[in-house]
């Protein structure tokens, strides 16, 4: 049996939070436009229709009719690795517990990402708004960065992360001046004069 696996991530410039890398799985034929009505790029859509359709995902997943996993890598890391790195680590993390040997599926990602060398896969700019599973996988790594970044704001409430999700909007370098760094900040992303 051959898969079709979609690969993107969330929050690769965000000034807090952590960087969320999706991987969709189906069966090759599966037709993610057909059982997602609205499916597209993620930035595309609106909050309510990726939480839908993360929810649609997460039935078609118990069913068995589709896999998909988000890998998360903190401020932390990227402070400490780089975003590249972080971004390549998890992408290779993701891939391999979807696909458990290389030959099994062909891999689709957005942009400039690669996975490991190993696995059949192609690279396709803007991806994420021309090839469905690389649009499930954007949708799903949105949805859960944006979810842990709502939670983030509740722990850190000084910073309004539920407002903006740690991008680097007029609001938090407000916020970021008048209460300094917190944990979730990337200390290499932030240069305030």
């Amino acid at each position: 049996m051959k898969y079709v696996v979609g690969v993107d991530e969330a929050g690769r410039g965000p000034l807090a939070g952590p960087v969320a890398v999706g991987v969709a799985r189906a069966k090759e034929g599966f037709d993610f436009l057909a059982h997602f009505e609205g499916l597209n790029d993620s930035k595309k859509m609106t909050e309510k229709a990726r939480e839908r359709i993360f929810i649609q995902a997460q039935e078609y997943k118990r069913k068995g009719d589709i896999d998909f996993l988000v890998v998360v890598k903190s401020a932390k890391e990227i402070d400490e690795k780089g975003i590249a790195s972080v971004i390549v680590e998890a992408i290779a993390e993701g891939v391999q517990k979807l696909l458990s040997k290389p030959h099994e599926g062909v891999v689709y990602l957005d942009g400039a990402l690669r996975a490991p060398s190993r696995y059949e896969q192609e690279t396709v700019i803007g991806g994420d708004g021309k090839i469905p599973a690389i649009m499930l996988a954007s949708v799903m790594a949105k949805v859960t960065r944006d979810r842990l970044m709502v939670l983030y704001g509740k722990e850190y409430p000084n910073y309004n992360f539920a407002a903006h999700k740690g991008y680097g909007t007029k609001l938090h370098i407000e916020k970021i001046r008048e209460h300094g760094l917190c944990d979730i900040h990337r200390q290499t992303f932030i240069h305030l004069d």
